[in-house]
């Protein structure tokens, strides 16, 4: 099951990206993943109000400037490629 986390803000300065998430529920280490499935990034940090946070996360790719805009997903399934 996939599970829509937020929307990507911006790529930081720091070459994280900063996500505003639409959920509490979720923790450091999550793999972020975009429309069409594949793992875009790893949640590092989550900051801000615990019921508005804001995610600072690990891009695992080099095309992450155009995720800015668009939002992004996780799956509760478990790493399970197919």
């Amino acid at each position: 099951m996939v599970e829509k986390v937020g929307l990507v803000l911006h790529l930081a300065k720091s070459g994280r990206l900063i996500v505003k998430a639409t959920t509490s529920n979720i923790k450091v280490g999550a793999i972020i993943i975009d429309a069409n499935g594949r793992k875009v990034a790893k949640v590092a940090e989550v900051f801000g109000q615990v019921k508005a946070p804001y995610l600072s996360c690990i891009p695992l790719s080099d095309r992450v400037k155009k995720l800015e805009g668009k939002e992004v997903y996780t799956s509760t399934e478990g790493d399970k490629s197919g």
